[in-house]
C-alpha cells in the first residue's frame, strides 16, 4: 500500500507542479520540497516495516490490465537488495531539491528531478523485466534534458550523445534478449522466470545481451567514456544523480537479473568480468591523478569504485556480494557529497580548474572539515562507510580470485593518492587571491544538505550491521551464491 501511495503521490505531484504558474515561485519551491520530503518519509516507513528475517519480496502490490485482447499483470515489491537503493533515491532527490533552492530555473529543475525520482523508484521496485526495461530507458529522457539544456559548457551536446550512444546501444541488445525470453517462456514476470530452466547456451547469449546494458550503466571499462564527459557538462544536481543513483542501475541489474536468471553463464564469464574490472580500476585511478578539472577527478574516482563493486558482485559468495551492495550505497553518499561540495565551489568562484584553488582552509574552515571527512570516506578510511564495503568485497574476491583482489587493493591505494593530492591542492597552501575573491563559508542551507550525508557515512562505518542485516537473506537467496 505504501508503494502505491508513493507512486500516486509522485505522479499527481508532478502534474500539480507542472500546472502551478511559474510566477508563483515560492509556492513551487514549497510544494516541491514538501513532495520530496513526504516521499522520503514514506520510504523510511518501508525500512521500518521491512522483515529482515524473510528473503521474500515485501510490500508486494499487483496490478492487472485486462481487455478483450490481453491480460497484463505486473507486480511491484522490495527485498533487501532493492530496499536501500529505493531509500537512497528518495534521500538524494530531497537534498537536490534543497540544493537548487535559489536557482532561477527552480521549477524546470524540480520537474526533472521528481520525474527522475518516480522512474528510479519504479525501476528498483518493479518485478516485471519488460517494465524494468521501459523505466530503465525512460530515465534517459529527463537526464538528456538536465545535461543537454542546463549543462554548463559548450560540449554538453556531445556529452548527452555519448550518454545515449553507450547506454541505448547496450539496452537494444537487452530488448532483443527480452523478446527471446518471452518467446520461449510466455512471461516476463521475474518470480516466474527465476524457476525457468534456461539451457547453458541460452544463458550465455542472454547474459551477454544483458551484460552490455548493465556494464554501460555502471560503467565498466571500456564502456566508461561517456561518464567523465557527462559529469563535466552536467549541472551539480545532474552529477549527484549520475554518481549517486544512476550508476547503481547497472549494479542492481547484475544482481537482480544476470546472477539470478543466468547463474551458470555468470560463472562461465566471470574471468572476463574480472579482467575488465581490474583494468577499469587501474585505468580510472591513473586517469584521475592526471586530471585538472575537479569534476573529472571525482568522475574517474567513481569509475574506479564501481569497477571494484563488479569484482565483489562476481565473487560468488555472500561476503563479496554484500560488500558490493554496501559499497554501492556508500558510494551514493560519498560521491553525492563530493559533487555537492564541488558545486558549492563552482557557485562561488565559477571555475572547476584545480590550479585556481588553494588555501581555502583560511577562509572556509567548515567547508574544509566537510571535504576532509568525505575525502577520508572516499579513501575508505576505517570508521567510514566505504571501508566496510571495500573490505568485504575484497575479502569476497580473495576467496575466488587472488590476483584480482591484489589489483583491486592496489586501486584502493591509488584512490588514497589522488584523493589526498586533491584535498591538499584545494585546502592547504597559500590563498590564491587572484582567482578567489569571495570569502564565504558554507551557509546554513548548504550545511543542512551535507549534514545528513555526513551522519550516514559515519553511522554506516561504525554500525554496518544495521545495513547488512537487511541485505543478508536476500543475497543468500540469489541462485548463484548457492553454486559456489
Amino acid at each position: 500500500m505504501i508503494l502505491t501511495s508513493i507512486f500516486i503521490l509522485l505522479f499527481f505531484g508532478l502534474i500539480t507542479l507542472f500546472l502551478i504558474p511559474s510566477i508563483y515561485l515560492q509556492a513551487t519551491k514549497v510544494f516541491s520540497l514538501f513532495l520530496s520530503s513526504v516521499v522520503l518519509f514514506l520510504s523510511s516507513i518501508l525500512l521500518i516495516q521491512f522483515d529482515c528475517n524473510s528473503y521474500y519480496f515485501s510490500n508486494v502490490v499487483t496490478y492487472s490490465l485486462s481487455s478483450s485482447l490481453t491480460n497484463f499483470t505486473f507486480s511491484f515489491g522490495l527485498d533487501g537488495i532493492s530496499l536501500f537503493f529505493f531509500i537512497l533515491t528518495s534521500l538524494l532527490i530531497f537534498l537536490c531539491v534543497l540544493f537548487i533552492w535559489n536557482d532561477i530555473r527552480f521549477k524546470e529543475y524540480a520537474l526533472n528531478l521528481l520525474l527522475i525520482e518516480l522512474l528510479l523508484l519504479l525501476v528498483f521496485s518493479v518485478l516485471d523485466i519488460f517494465l524494468f526495461y521501459v523505466f530503465f530507458e525512460a530515465i534517459l529522457i529527463p537526464m538528456f534534458v538536465l545535461i543537454g539544456i542546463w549543462g554548463s559548457r559548450e560540449r554538453k551536446i556531445r556529452a548527452v550523445y555519448l550518454l545515449f550512444f553507450y547506454t541505448l546501444f547496450g539496452s537494444l541488445l537487452m530488448l532483443i534478449g527480452l523478446l527471446y525470453i518471452y518467446s520461449i517462456t510466455g512471461s516476463l514476470n521475474l518470480e516466474y522466470l527465476l524457476a525457468w530452466p534456461f539451457t547453458f547456451e541460452e544463458q550465455c547469449w542472454l547474459w551477454l545481451a544483458f551484460f552490455l546494458s548493465f556494464a554501460s550503466k555502471i560503467p565498466m571499462f571500456p564502456f566508461h567514456i561517456w561518464l567523465p564527459e557527462a559529469h563535466v557538462e552536467a549541472p551539480t544536481v545532474g552529477s549527484v544523480l549520475l554518481a549517486g543513483i544512476l550508476l547503481k542501475l547497472g549494479v542492481y541489474g547484475f544482481l537482480r537479473f544476470s546472477l539470478s536468471l543466468f547463474p551458470e553463464a555468470s560463472l562461465y564469464f566471470s574471468p572476463f568480468v574480472y579482467l575488465l574490472s581490474v583494468l577499469g580500476v587501474i585505468y580510472a585511478s591513473l586517469s584521475a591523478i592526471r586530471q585538472t578539472d575537479l569534476k573529472r577527478i571525482i568522475a574517474y574516482s567513481s569509475v574506479a569504485h564501481m569497477n571494484l563493486v563488479t569484482l565483489g558482485i562476481f565473487s560468488f559468495n555472500t561476503i563479496g556480494i554484500e560488500g558490493s551492495i554496501l559499497q554501492s550505497i556508500s558510494h551514493g553518499f560519498v560521491s553525492g557529497a563530493m559533487f555537492l561540495l564541488i558545486g558549492i565551489l563552482y557557485d562561488r568562484y565559477h571555475s572547476r580548474f584545480l590550479y585556481y584553488y588553494g588555501g581555502l582552509v583560511h577562509m572556509m574552515p567548515v567547508y574544509s572539515v566537510f571535504l576532509l571527512i568525505f575525502t577520508m570516506a572516499n579513501i575508505a578510511l576505517p570508521g567510514t562507510s566505504s571501508f566496510v564495503g571495500e573490505f568485504l568485497l575484497l575479502v569476497g574476491i580473495y576467496k575466488t580470485n587472488i590476483v584480482s583482489c591484489i589489483i583491486g587493493a592496489l586501486g584502493v591505494i591509488l584512490c588514497g593518492a589522488y584523493s589526498l593530492w586533491l584535498y591538499n591542492r584545494i585546502i592547504f597552501g597559500n590563498l590564491k587571491v587572484t582567482s578567489i575573491t569571495m570569502f564565504k563559508d558554507i551557509d546554513y542551507r548548504e550545511f543542512m544538505i551535507l549534514l545528513p550525508l555526513l551522519i550516514l557515512v559515519l553511522f554506516m562505518g561504525i554500525y554496518p550491521s544495521f545495513f547488512s542485516d537487511y541485505i543478508h537473506l536476500s543475497v543468500c537467496n540469489l541462485s548463484l551464491v548457492t553454486l559456489y
